[in-house]
């Protein structure tokens, strides 16, 4: 594949204007009608909600190749209304486009891997970043690549609309799924359904806001299901009880968002794994007919939760489903034990397939370059089942290796620069784009991440799991309120240096904990330091070797341990 040229570029074609509809039909009304009941109040609809009404985001194909062919970038709201396609226009902190792709549950076949490195090496930066949704990430596209790019992920069987902007994004689930001796239940079933639901209902391309969903299989690495506006959490009925036959069922959560400080609340739903998809879409009608749109900071599902509480949400739910929810009280059900390792997602380990084992591999800060990529792809297609999955902790897995060919993978994984082995720093490690690719962000998140990593191993043994989350903005993509110590980027002083508040003691699953702030205005070149005096005070005065940082955090003040961090002292 070829950058695109002049002499390359899509045949010239004249764009007709675009009419403002006065009156939409069909799905695109669910939105507009509820945009008029804001109008009808007198109110005035936010800048987005107004762009959305002259022009849906689905409808630019045209517009996306009169850019590309005259190579320039949007303006305006068509910023806004280019993410509905997945293209991000990043400026100033780049003077390109990013591209957010989608792979329901994290999985991406070899040959899409293959061609994902062409595309990113001919019409992007050479690199790809794996999210905190178990999803890609291409950058430093140029403004004539934009229309070949989309294309090419079609040719690949990757279908992005909607990636960005006021949609539903990328469906998240067990990245063990289907290989995990412990799971309940396999969720690459549901996640795929959910993933082609949404990409062929029009009418869910016209939310309030974005919009996160995730299945919980009950395995040992984390979903993070928590933290989503939808999360599916697997159960196990082992008795009949209220009129429910024993089995594996899914528990509805609603309204996560671990950036405004709230996890998904338990709505007391038991469901089946046939009824998810459709009670999710009926969810999703209701955000679509009640949310907030003029008011983009509270138009977010927590909010209008916290305004109607859950259970007039979920009457209002029931309206759009032909039988009732089935209410069944918690203690009836039971959850997966305490299963989840913390480092199930770096090295080798057990299949529930005997003679097989999955692979956990590190990606720096989540950065993979397109030479890694072909490497990675031609591992899974020599060794495995030509899979690769994507997980929520910025790495990739390899599953179906057989456990005789174990060294044999490990030396092609260091082959190309990777390691399936981190320290308990670095295998926790979390960092958003930061400024080096984000407008919001205040700090370069992933080069201060390496720097604190690069502090820290050699020089603390630290012997349990830390998870450090650095995010560059309040949208917290990379969630510093749920990591053991959260970032958030800053300007300090007059001089506005890139700096960070200082959270502690987060947490998720059944550690489910909102981090508390400790520091603020830390300028990032004092960050290492600072954390390494955290972590050898939690190291000298734990009760004991099995106490974690979380717990040691919660028996002590603020002021306590600043006064511990203080009065330990660290090498220049």
């Amino acid at each position: 594949m070829q950058r695109s040229s002049a002499d390359a570029a899509p045949a010239r074609a004249e764009t007709a204007p675009v009419a403002k509809t006065e009156t939409a039909i069909g799905p695109d009304s669910l939105q507009r009608l509820a945009q008029d009941q804001f109008l009808a109040q007198g109110k005035t609809l936010s800048q987005e909600e107004q762009a959305k009404r002259d022009r849906h985001g689905l409808d630019l194909w045209e517009q996306v190749i009169a850019h590309a062919r005259d190579r320039r970038f949007p303006k305006g709201t068509d910023v806004f209304l280019f993410k509905f396609q997945g293209l991000f226009y990043v400026a100033p902190a780049q003077n390109s486009f990013m591209c957010r792709l989608r792979f329901p549950a994290g999985i991406i076949s070899s040959n899409q891997m293959l061609g994902l490195a062409d595309l990113t090496e001919t019409l992007a930066g050479g690199n790809a970043d794996v999210t905190t949704r178990s999803n890609l990430q291409i950058r430093e596209i140029s403004a004539g690549n934009t229309a070949d790019l989309i294309m090419g992920l079609c040719d690949l069987g990757i279908i992005n609309r909607g990636a960005g902007a006021d949609n539903v994004r990328n469906i998240t689930a067990s990245p063990t799924a289907g290989v995990d001796p412990h799971e309940l239940i396999d969720t690459r079933p549901l996640a795929r359904q959910m993933h082609h639901h949404i990409l062929n209902h029009r009418e869910l391309y016209g939310l309030p806001r974005k919009f996160n969903i995730a299945f919980d299989g009950g395995g040992t690495v984390a979903t993070l299901e928590d933290t989503n506006d939808i999360g599916f959490v697997a159960v196990r009925v082992t008795s009949k009880t209220a009129g429910v036959e024993p089995g594996v069922y899914f528990r509805m959560q609603l309204g996560g968002i671990t950036g405004h400080k709230d996890f998904a609340r338990d709505c007391g739903v038991l469901l089946r794994p046939d009824e998810c998809v459709a009670v999710a879409h009926a969810v999703l009608r209701v955000f679509i007919e009640h949310g907030d749109r003029t008011d983009r900071r509270k138009a977010r599902l927590k909010y209008l939760l916290d305004a109607w509480g859950l259970e007039k949400y979920l009457t209002e739910t029931q309206k759009y489903l032909p039988a009732p929810l089935r209410k069944v009280a918690l203690d009836h059900c039971e959850r997966r034990p305490d299963t989840i390792d913390r480092l199930a997602h770096i090295g080798f380990h057990p299949q529930r397939q005997p003679g097989q084992v999955y692979a956990g591999i590190v990606l720096p800060v989540g950065r993979i370059t397109a030479a890694q990529m072909r490497a990675l792809a031609s591992i899974a297609q020599q060794y495995g089942s030509g899979e690769l999955r994507l997980t929520v902790w910025q790495n990739i897995l390899i599953p179906d290796l057989r456990e005789q060919d174990i060294e044999k993978v490990r030396l092609e994984i260091e082959k190309c620069g990777l390691s399936t082995s981190a320290s308990n720093i670095r295998a926790g490690l979390v960092a958003c784009t930061g400024n080096a690719g984000c407008k919001y962000a205040a700090a370069n998140t992933k080069a201060h991440a390496l720097q604190i990593a690069s502090r820290l191993d050699g020089r603390v043994a630290i012997d349990q799991p830390v998870n450090i989350h650095l995010t560059g903005c309040h949208h917290s993509c990379a969630q510093h309120y749920i990591g053991d110590i959260g970032m958030l980027a800053t300007k300090v002083g007059e001089e506005g240096v890139e700096g960070y508040h200082l959270y502690l003691g987060g947490g998720y699953g059944q550690y489910q904990e909102i981090a508390r702030e400790v520091y603020r205005e830390v300028p990032a070149e004092q960050a290492p330091m600072l954390v390494e005096r955290m972590m050898r005070a939690y190291l000298d005065r734990r009760q004991s070797a099995a106490e974690t940082f979380q717990q040691f955090v919660k028996r002590h003040s603020t002021e306590a341990l600043k006064e511990m961090f203080e009065q330990t002292t660290v090498d220049v």
